[in-house]
């Protein structure tokens, strides 16, 4: 199957537009907590509320933007709902994004001295 170079630039023009949405949900820093508090595994509104410092309407606003993103998903336990990442792949793009923080601000970033430490 031979593929035009027209249909290729296409599909990465595609993929391009959908990866700025998924930077863009990063480019909240509520949003930001919210996934940094659900690297560990899955939380209620109200425990992720209290974890980013928000009230709880201002979270869920939040995780339905994430909901619509893809990046969170739930699990309903009688009244109570759950959030947990989507996939590892959200939780690995907030890793890099902190790391790079952290070389921008003292060159020596903490998470990578953990991660060589459990080594």
């Amino acid at each position: 199957m031979n593929i035009r170079l027209d249909d290729r630039a296409g599909h990465e023009d595609d993929l391009v537009e959908l990866a700025v949405e998924v930077f863009s949900m990063f480019a909240d820093a509520t949003r930001l907590r919210i996934i940094l508090a659900l690297r560990d595994g899955e939380l209620p509104v109200n425990d992720l509320a209290r974890l980013v410092g928000k009230s709880p309407s201002a979270v869920s606003q939040h995780l339905a933007k994430l909901r619509l993103a893809r990046m969170v998903t739930t699990r309903q336990d009688g009244t109570r709902v759950f959030y947990r990442l989507a996939s590892d792949h959200i939780r690995q793009l907030v890793t890099d994004a902190i790391y790079q923080a952290e070389h921008a601000l003292d060159g020596a970033p903490r998470l990578h001295h953990h991660t060589v430490d459990e080594a």
